[in-house]
């Protein structure tokens, strides 16, 4: 098995090699960007495991870049790396889909038992058979176009099934409300991003435990929805 890849996105050049030396000895394979600007040209030229990403980066913001690479066709995990111990940065980066984030200085123990887990959590098949998916109690058959939620069948309309589907197939990417509207419903609505809206709140009665508190459609602020897994 070819060992993985992980992407290290940090300035600090100090630091990117002291992440380098701990993962290499750990059998990964790494690569260092020191400049937000390159991110997905480094991305789509090298396909990482994982990405570890410093948030604050010359040439592009670090929040920006994690929605950007949350937009990327192929899920890629992140793990956000800080100086700060803000909480606002911490929430914020984990609504836009970043996976974890650990606040510098942090223990090489620390950063290797995170990336394990991230990758894990990645890599471990969420196939319930062909063309299905689990995600704990939630069981989405996409061939038979059927759900279930603890062994119960929920009943779904078409288009509930399609929402729900196309989220849960790409855990932790952000969907905006236009994008949703056009791969759900097939073109642009004039004005109707709310269309989105009532087919969540109505998508979060059926399959959530408590639709005020999802666990698995989560509201990404002034943007749109993802599926958390």
């Amino acid at each position: 098995m070819l060992p993985e890849h992980i992407l290290i996105v940090e300035d600090d050049l100090p630091i990117a090699a002291f992440i380098q030396t701990i993962l290499e000895r750990e059998g990964f394979v790494t690569d260092v960007v020191d400049n937000g600007s390159h991110v997905l040209e480094r991305i789509a030229s090298k396909h990482p495991n994982l990405v570890l990403l410093d948030l604050m980066l010359p040439g592009s913001n670090g929040l920006q870049l994690c929605l950007a690479i949350r937009q990327l066709p192929t899920y890629i995990p992140v793990i956000m790396l800080t100086a700060k111990d803000d909480f606002v940065d911490k929430v914020v980066g984990l609504e836009i889909g970043a996976d974890d984030y650990i606040t510098k200085p942090f223990k090489s123990r620390e950063l290797v038992a995170r990336v394990r887990s991230i990758l894990r959590l990645a890599n471990h098949s969420t196939a319930l058979k062909p063309g299905g998916l689990i995600y704990g109690a939630l069981e989405i058959d996409r061939l038979g176009r059927t759900v279930k939620r603890a062994g119960q069948t929920v009943s779904l309309t078409p288009k509930e099934f399609d929402l729900l589907e196309l989220l849960a197939s790409n855990p932790g990417r952000v969907f905006g409300r236009d994008m949703l509207l056009e791969r759900i419903w097939g073109y642009k609505y004039q004005g109707e991003s709310r269309t989105v809206d009532v087919h969540m709140q109505r998508l979060r009665q059926r399959i959530e435990i408590d639709p005020h508190q999802p666990r698995y459609l989560i509201t990404v602020r002034n943007i749109g929805y993802k599926f958390q897994k």
